[in-house]
């Protein structure tokens, strides 16, 4: 395949911002559905391409009245909801930065960010969010006006007035922003220290989804549906949810709980989707779970999944035979059409993962079954995505390089990446830029990598990540925590072993799958707290050890497990709001059980 530049993709969007690429879209798809959200009654209500720029027309009139203009920044505190996309696509025609505060945010982070980035404007969507800003206010120094979509206060505007307002020309107010004007920021999560703001331009933008549309080589990718459920403050739902649609006609379902995507999946049928590994680690839980039930199905069901595996992966390389593809779509018709139809993802053309580690066992069985997962990975410094192959899959590799994308390691393994989807910088924080971005415009992504002879990368761990034991012996967490996912019960996993004499792991009983093994051995009404101090459990997943960690050697592997009965939830002291580990918080919160694991 021909190498795609830099040069060339930079070309391809000259001059092109966030405004100009969405008018492009609603002159030649005005009609199409491009928003869709639940209403009460639990019907759907929609906006084509032609109401939403009708909106935004609307709302940056509203913003612009209240003072929002070029160089400005307004932040947003809000669930996935439609709105959302009319107010942020509406400041970007003003000119303006629009940047998404994680929902959980409390009052002194929002005092933290709204000050670092001198906010001008906020909206928040109701009481709740508006109590903290309420807080907050006297110490919100640059900030002057507040607007809530409900449950506003006299002194804050509403989403009534700004739809009320004098709408602008869009066509003219499209020249306002210029490709090199910061568009949005993204802040990091703050775990070794303060959020730190991850500044991304128009040209950052455009450049990636042009990328990203090479990548997915639809002809006419206009009217693909997906739902955007993660929070917007994620660059990967940003990029996904938010930016690909807008530019390229997607048509968005907007879920505001990312605990119901799963029943949204189900409803809205998405041909392109992103889930998070925790999302596939809860599907494949729970149709093991429900499999479990008739052992001869299941039984029956591993042999076709173990049939298909080697087919499909022939199916991707192109040199699949017209026998073996007769036996999968017999497969396919007997069994895994009725899998995927059950998790809502029959009529999907791609389905993404990224932002974690992902098994590669699990990819490859969703593969086998019909679902075209592939793995992509990136960062909020690379504009979301930095690899990513959707057909050709390698499981267990994140892919090559976006076109346009260099990606090489350096000495140390470390991934390094150059091309135009990487940043601008962390704002007012000259030297850890200086320590991210090198004189030749390398992005040092602290991840450790290997890549092979076709350019597929391997993401090895995180730099900071490595676990040293007190023999001095390197290991990955994330590749440890991987296989013993694959454990049948076992759902979340962390590895523990800096400074240990040997590698030791919490790891959380799958709910779904620990409701199975209740109810098969008639423990229906046990709690999980109560399974997880079950002895027969206990000793599935200590039996289980040896085959996950068939793989390692001696002294990489886990050598003992303490398991948990409570799920660990996104945004919480455990995970990031995308389901990463949060490993001090699980450090400290689990101190105790750590300690026993090597007393």
């Amino acid at each position: 395949m021909k190498t795609i530049t830099n040069e060339e993709v930079s070309n391809a969007v000259e001059n092109q911002t966030i405004p100009t690429a969405f008018l492009a879209t609603v002159r030649e798809h005005g009609a199409l559905t491009a928003l869709r959200w639940k209403k009460d009654d639990g019907s759907f209500g929609s906006w084509t391409y032609n109401e939403y720029a009708d909106l935004v027309a609307r709302v940056a009139g509203g913003l612009a009245a209240r003072g929002l203009g070029h160089g400005d920044r307004i932040v947003l505190m809000m669930r996935n909801i439609p709105e959302f996309h009319v107010i942020d696509t509406a400041a970007y025609f003003l000119g303006a930065t629009s940047i998404s505060i994680y929902n959980s945010s409390p009052t002194e982070q929002v005092i933290y960010l709204v000050n670092h980035c001198e906010a001008k404007m906020g909206f928040v969507e109701d009481e709740q969010f508006l109590s903290r800003f309420r807080e907050a206010r006297p110490s919100l120094s640059s900030l002057q006006s507040l607007g809530s979509l409900r449950d506003a206060a006299e002194e804050n505007f509403t989403w009534e007035d700004l739809i009320g307002s004098d709408p602008i020309d869009l066509e003219q107010a499209a020249q306002t922003a210029k490709p090199d004007d910061l568009a949005t920021m993204i802040y990091t999560s703050g775990t070794t220290g303060p959020p730190k703001g991850v500044m991304l331009t128009h040209r950052n933008i455009v450049w990636t989804a042009a990328s990203m549309l090479k990548v997915l080589d639809w002809n006419d990718p206009a009217g693909k549906k997906l739902v955007s459920y993660l929070p917007m403050a994620h660059i990967a739902e940003r990029m996904v949810g938010q930016y690909q649609p807008l530019l390229m006609g997607f048509t968005v379902t907007t879920c505001p709980e990312p605990r119901l995507v799963a029943d949204y999946a189900r409803e809205v049928r998405p041909n392109y989707f992103f889930g998070v590994p925790r999302i596939w680690e809860k599907m494949y839980a729970g149709i093991h779970a429900a499999l479990a039930a008739d052992p001869e199905k299941e039984a029956k069901f591993n042999d076709a999944v173990a049939a298909a595996t080697p087919i499909v992966e022939k199916m991707a390389r192109g040199t699949v035979t017209e026998e073996e593809q007769k036996t999968w779509d017999f497969l396919d018709e007997v069994a895994f059409s009725q899998v995927r139809a059950l998790i809502g993802l029959d009529e999907c053309d791609l389905a993404m993962t990224g932002a974690a580690p992902i098994p590669a066992e699990m990819l490859i069985w969703f593969r086998a079954i019909g679902v075209p997962l592939a793995e992509l990975y990136g960062l909020s410094e690379t504009t979301g995505p930095m690899t990513f192959t959707a057909w050709a899959v390698k499981p267990g590799t994140v892919g090559q390089a976006l076109p346009g994308c260099e990606v090489k390691l350096a000495e140390d393994g470390e991934v390094l990446a150059r091309g135009g989807n990487v940043f601008q910088g962390y704002l007012n924080e000259a030297e850890k830029t200086a320590e991210t971005l090198d004189g030749e415009g390398w992005l040092h992504t602290g991840d450790i990598g290997e890549l092979d002879d076709e350019g597929y990368l391997k993401i090895v761990d995180r730099k900071k990540e490595l676990i040293i034991t007190a023999g001095g012996k390197n290991l990955s967490p994330a590749n440890l925590e991987s296989e013993l996912k694959m454990i049948p019960l076992v759902g979340q996993a962390c590895a523990i072993g800096d400074g240990r004499p040997f590698v030791s792991a919490l790891v959380v009983l799958d709910p779904d799958a620990a409701e199975a093994w209740a109810k098969s051995h008639d423990m229906a009404d046990a709690t999980t707290a109560e399974l997880a101090a079950h002895p027969d459990i206990i000793r599935e997943i200590e039996e289980g050890l040896e085959g996950a960690m068939a793989k390692f050697n001696n002294t990489e592997r886990v050598k003992k497990v303490t398991v948990l009965g409570e799920e660990w939830l996104p945004d919480s002291e455990c995970l990031t709001p995308t389901s990463k580990l949060k490993r001090r918080g699980i450090h400290k919160l689990y101190a105790t059980e750590i300690e026993n694991l090597y007393s």
